[in-house]
């Protein structure tokens, strides 16, 4: 097909551009919890670099930021709450009938 004969396809992209997630004055440490905090799913683990929007250097850093803080347990290392909502594995065993031999 001839470039000029092509239709002219709008991108779809917008160029709004995103603020990045941490500012300049925001220091990276293991005591910042609210910085944290934003960089770690709701199952505990820390978040990828592309969905974070972070750079290499601050992502290495939030990593070891959040690791110093899971050490000195002022981070749960897993998240686990789903894990204590069994209320089915309790009504089998109060179900549950021995065999008379």
């Amino acid at each position: 097909m001839d470039k000029s004969k092509r239709p002219f396809i709008k991108s779809k992209r917008s160029f709004r551009r995103r603020l990045p997630p941490i500012q300049p004055g925001d220091r990276i440490d293991y005591r910042n919890m609210s910085l944290i905090s934003r960089f770690i799913s709701e199952q505990g683990k820390i978040l990828s670099r592309r969905i974070n929007r972070l750079t290499l250097k601050q992502q290495r850093l939030i990593t070891i930021a959040i690791k110093q803080a899971r050490i000195l347990s002022l981070l749960p290392f897993l998240n686990n709450e789903k894990q204590f909502e069994r209320t089915e594995s309790t009504t089998r065993i109060a179900n549950f009938r021995p065999k008379n031999k």
